[in-house]
This record gives C-alpha cells, sequence and structure tokens, in this order.
C-alpha cells in the first residue's frame, strides 16, 4: 500500500482515490473520486422471447377456447337456476334437517354460481386475450393530450379482450353476470321482518306460557333456581305461520337473581316473579342473539359486537354500540304455578329503526 498526497491506492482497483483539503475554520473535506468503484455495467437483455400459445395461430384451437369459456359461464347461469330452484323446493320448517337440507342446496349453488364465473374469466384471459408483455415509462397524465391517449388505451384493451367481436363471450358474461343478483333478491327476504309494524308486536301475551327452546317444556317459577339461566319461547310457537320469523322475535333469557340485587324501578314493579326476570335475548345493536350470562356480575353480552347489558339496572348498556336496555317482558305465574306473560313487550324488539316511537 502507498500513500500519495492524501490518496490511498492499493491492489484493489474499487478503493476510491480521495484527496484531502483542510479549511481555515479546522473542517476537513473529504473529496472522493466514485469512478473507480462503479460496478461493472451490464446491457439490458430486453425481454425473453415471447412464448405464443396454440389458440394465438389456430383458430381451431381459438374457437375450441372460446366454446370452453362460454360452457363455464353457462355453468353458472346453471348455479343461480340451482339456488332459486333450492329455495322453493328446499323450505324451511324450523327443523334443522330442514335447514341443513336447504343451506346445502343454496350454497352449492350460489359457490357454482361465482366460481364459475371467475373460472370462465381466468380461462377467457389465459388463452384468448394477448399476453404480450409490454414495457412503458410512467409519466403524469393531465393534459388533454395524456388523457386521449389513455382512452386509447382502453379502448385497445377492450378490443385485444375480443369482448366486440366474440359475440359468444360477451352474452355468456353478460347472461351470467345479469342472473347472479336473483339469489341475492331472494334472500333478502329471509333477513327479518321489515322495519314497520312487525317488530312491535310478537306472540306474547297475557297468560302465554313460558316454555323452554328447544324442548317446549312449560316452566314453573320453583324450577328456577338463583343464577341459572332458560332460553325461552312462548307455548304454540309451532302453531305460528312463520314460526322461525316469530321466534326471532319472541325468544327470551330467563333469569334469576338474588333478591334485592336489582335496583327497583316505579314503572316496572310487579314485572318479576321472586327476582325471575325475562329480556329479549335480540340485541338493540343490530339484533345479535344475546345469550351469554355472566352469573357474578349479572351482565348479559352479546357475542357480535360485545355490548354489555347490566341486569341489576333492569339491562342498561354499560359497554359497546347498544345505545338501548334490552326490552323487559313483564311475567307472573298461574294457577299451577306455571311462569305467564302478563302481556307483550311494551316497546318493539331488536336494533333501533327509524319508524321506532
Amino acid at each position: 500500500m502507498n500513500e500519495d498526497d492524501g490518496g490511498v491506492t492499493g491492489p484493489d482497483s474499487r478503493v476510491a482515490r480521495h484527496n484531502v483539503n483542510s479549511d481555515n475554520d479546522g473542517v476537513t473535506d473529504v473529496v472522493v473520486d466514485e469512478g473507480d468503484r462503479l460496478p461493472e455495467r451490464f446491457p439490458n437483455p430486453g425481454l425473453p422471447p415471447h412464448r405464443y400459445r396454440s389458440t394465438d395461430y389456430d383458430p381451431v384451437s381459438a374457437k375450441r377456447a372460446e366454446r370452453q369459456v362460454a360452457i363455464i359461464f353457462g355453468l353458472s347461469i346453471v348455479g343461480s337456476v340451482l339456488f332459486v330452484v333450492s329455495y322453493f323446493v328446499f323450505p324451511l320448517e324450523g327443523t334443522f334437517a330442514s335447514i341443513q337440507t336447504s343451506n346445502l342446496a343454496l350454497g352449492l349453488g350460489l359457490g357454482l354460481a361465482i366460481f364459475a364465473i371467475g373460472i370462465a374469466a381466468v380461462h377467457w384471459a389465459k388463452t384468448l386475450m394477448p399476453d404480450h408483455e409490454v414495457i412503458e415509462e410512467r409519466h403524469l397524465i393531465g393534459d388533454p393530450e395524456d388523457r386521449e391517449e389513455a382512452m386509447g388505451i382502453i379502448n385497445e384493451g377492450l378490443e385485444e379482450s375480443g369482448i366486440g367481436r366474440r359475440k359468444v363471450l360477451r352474452n355468456g358474461l353478460i347472461a351470467s353476470t345479469a342472473i347472479l343478483p336473483i339469489p341475492a333478491v331472494l334472500t333478502l327476504g329471509d333477513l327479518g321482518p321489515l322495519p314497520h309494524t312487525d317488530l312491535r308486536t310478537t306472540l306474547w301475551d297475557r297468560g302465554v306460557r313460558l316454555v323452554k327452546d328447544p324442548t317446549g317444556d312449560p316452566v314453573k317459577a320453583s324450577d328456577v333456581t338463583i343464577g341459572s339461566a332458560f332460553h325461552i319461547i312462548p307455548e304454540g310457537l309451532e302453531n305460528a305461520a312463520h314460526p322461525l320469523d316469530e321466534k326471532a322475535k319472541a325468544v327470551v333469557l330467563l333469569v334469576r337473581m338474588e333478591p334485592g340485587i336489582v335496583v327497583p324501578r316505579a314503572d316496572r314493579e310487579g314485572w318479576d316473579v321472586d327476582g325471575i326476570y325475562a329480556y329479549s335475548k335480540i340485541c338493540t345493536h343490530v339484533g345479535c342473539p344475546v345469550a351469554l350470562y355472566e352469573q357474578q356480575t349479572h351482565h348479559l353480552l352479546c357475542p357480535c359486537h360485545q355490548s354489555t347489558f347490566d341486569l341489576t339496572h333492569h339491562a342498561d348498556v354499560i359497554f359497546g354500540p347498544a345505545n338501548r336496555p334490552l326490552p323487559q317482558l313483564p311475567i307472573t305465574v298461574d294457577d299451577e304455578g306455571y311462569l305467564v306473560a302478563q302481556r307483550d313487550f311494551e316497546e318493539p324488539i331488536g336494533a333501533s329503526f327509524w319508524e321506532r316511537g
């Protein structure tokens, strides 16, 4: 190694030469010559040779691929039709078997409808759309010429996709996507009653017995011990015109708490039976079932969004997005000692809506 005028040289030619300059203020500047240690430059190899597909040069192969895409679009239509047919052929009858059969048929139909559209689009792109690699420099788009050029690129893409000249594929795509929303429209009716008058009334009425869900056994006050909780439905629910809809509105949670632990309210005096309270299970946030009861804290929790209701304060909200207490069902006992409703809920159950008075 040799030192010469502040420069350092050695066997390795990549080591930079530098000069040391000292100013009057004592600051030393180092000027580095980077030329000797720049990496060796290679010529741009460009894009690899394009590999043509059989559909690029063989009209028979292209026609075969077009038919395959059209057939897959047809399978999507078959899936949508299967969903619609299954919706009416396999109605919900309130039993686990009917729900399982209906869900299986509806799921297969909707899955085929959506999956087939995706497969058809992928097969179309891989076999019939141009696949040449293109390199374009990125630049700002703002002036009219650039916008015109961008529209030209879009139109060129539409032309290369073959939508205009391949009418079979275009019509298959339109037909499969047009029929796909029909299953969604049908299922909207199963989301529950519309927020009109249907949410203001349930099957609860004067003298209707509280029975266990799903056994249907009536409940005596002596059967409810302190700390216990029961899922309750109104007696005779199975005879309703729409049992599932009515159950979704009328289901309640029955709990018994220690005497004196609940803060009294004058407007709800006599609504319980010796510390036995009945509250709607439908969360006042978005209608999820509130079913988690903490015996030690006397809190009811909604598993969907963690709204928490304090039963010692008549199901007031103490946490979460819900903004109203759970509606309470007034109860009493009949001559045989069974728990019965005094009347229906005094307010609409479930999530808030725009017509709630």
